[in-house]
Parts: structure tokens; sequence; C-alpha cells
């Protein structure tokens, strides 16, 4: 069981990493006016658990933040995620 800990810890620690550089790379493109993320993908990584390094990108690099369902959705995110992980290790 606590080999799957700590596989599960890996996880969220690399999730929010690839959120966070998410959120640097498309505010670059964003200046650049490249090809950009989508908002699907920048989503789908806070979903799945990148809310907290999503956010934290959001905020370092001031991008989305007006964007109301990004400036409510992700905190809502994180205050989710951080329930349930918290739910997890009480299970342990």
């Amino acid at each position: 069981m606590e080999s799957l800990l700590n596989l599960l810890y890996m996880y969220i620690l690399v999730i929010n990493i690839i959120g966070f550089v998410l959120m640097g790379r498309d505010k670059k493109k964003a200046q650049r006016n490249e090809y950009r993320i989508s908002e699907r993908t920048l989503w789908t990584v806070a979903v799945i658990g990148g809310s907290i390094g999503s956010y934290i990108g959001m905020k370092v690099y001031r991008h989305k933040t007006k964007h109301r369902l990004f400036a409510m959705g992700f905190p809502f995110l994180v205050i989710v995620h951080s329930i349930l992980f918290i739910w997890i290790n009480q299970g342990v």
C-alpha cells in the first residue's frame, strides 16, 4: 500500500509541474502571437490533478486571470483536490 501511495505522490508532483509549465508556455505563446495551447488541454491537466500547479502558474505568469471560468474554476479545483488528498492520507 505504501508503494502505491508513493506512486500517487509522484503523480501529483509531476502533473502539477506540468500544469505550471503549460501556463507559462501558453503565456509566452500568447505574447508572441503563436499557436496556443488549447483551453481544453489546460483544463484537462488541472482536472486530472494539476490544479495547484496550474493555479500557481496562472498567478505567477498572470495568465488567464481575467477569464472568469479560470479565475473561479482553478481555485475550486484546488479545494476539491486538497480535500481528496487529505481524505486519501487519512485512510493510510
